[in-house]
């Protein structure tokens, strides 16, 4: 989610001149050349999609046979794709998860959700929780087993408990600090490789 940084950073200036709508797709390509997360036939849900940079780069990576669901309240900067489908949705709504396993299931579930932030460090972490703990909670009903996490957390709350839950769901777990996280940011990512099923999160 962009805004908010008066002087714009590298990151920002290339995504500009790539032609990306945020600075945040350079997080996404760093995991994806890390991890691998995602492949050209993959179906991906891509959560928190608002303004549609982590979206075009899935899309990149995609062939006719990928298909993505983007999530959003705010509407997406995405030209139409017959392998898109955008849906507006809160994450934290009553539906949401029955909605969104109606397009499932997924091999990879992104988020770079975040939190209408306050600047009290306490409230906006526990609310980055609430958010992650969502999108796990939803996992058995749209996640293929086998398939891949990746989510945006804030550091200092309830990142580690979280973690532990998703040793015990995923082959491997881990949390990833990308490059292009701003200095000073106090974001990481949680990183599960290789989903175990529905049992692995009750």
């Amino acid at each position: 989610m962009a805004g908010g940084h008066s002087r714009p950073d590298h990151y920002s200036q290339r995504a500009r001149r790539e032609g990306y709508q945020a600075r945040s797709v350079y997080k996404l390509q760093e995991m994806q050349q890390k991890l691998g997360l995602i492949r050209a036939d993959s179906r991906v849900l891509d959560l928190g999609a608002a303004p549609g940079s982590w979206s075009r780069y899935v899309l990149e990576i995609l062939d006719q046979r990928g298909r993505l669901v983007a999530a959003d309240l705010s509407p997406l900067e995405l030209a139409p794709d017959p392998r898109l489908a955008v849906l507006e949705l809160d994450i934290l709504s009553q539906g949401f998860v029955t909605i969104v396993s109606r397009h499932g299931p997924f091999d990879v579930v992104l988020s770079d959700a975040a939190p209408a932030t306050t600047g009290d460090r306490t409230v906006d972490t526990a609310r980055s929780a609430t958010l992650v703990e969502s999108i796990l909670h939803g996992l058995p009903h749209y996640l293929a087993p086998g398939g891949d996490l990746a989510v945006k957390i804030f550091q200092g709350g309830q990142e580690q408990f979280l973690l532990r839950g998703l040793r015990s769901a995923f082959q491997n777990a881990r949390a990833f600090k990308p490059r292009a996280c701003r200095k000073g940011s106090f974001e990481t990512y949680l990183i599960g490789i290789g989903y175990g099923g529905e049992e692995a999160l009750s």
